[in-house]
């Protein structure tokens, strides 16, 4: 699957909106990193608290929670609502392309 953003893309997000399985988000990971990843799936942490599956449009490149595991609840800062430079428009809210581990097809 090609990504749905290009580097150099202006997005409205909407902070603290709850995210929804598809849904592009806006992230923050361990290392501090903000990233725009697309919601898979809620999952739990090794501690049990609410966290979600993370992954990338394109998953030839990029990090998501393939190599980093899932996202704490509190991490996943906002929802992206639609892209506004330089190719104005809603952005598409998908399945993720490949398979998510544990999901069946």
């Amino acid at each position: 699957m090609l990504p749905t953003l290009r580097a150099g893309d202006r997005l409205l997000v909407r902070y603290g909106a709850p995210p929804a399985p598809g849904a592009l988000v806006l992230a923050r990971f361990a290392d501090g990193a903000l990233v725009v990843k697309r919601a898979a799936e809620a999952r739990r942490l090794r501690t049990g608290a609410p966290g979600w599956w993370l992954v990338s449009d394109n998953p030839e490149q990029g990090v998501d929670s393939r190599h980093r595991g899932p996202v704490p609840d509190a991490d996943v800062l906002a929802t992206v609502l639609l892209r506004v430079w330089p190719r104005p428009g809603r952005v598409r809210r998908a399945r993720p392309a490949h398979p998510v581990p544990g999901e069946t097809a």
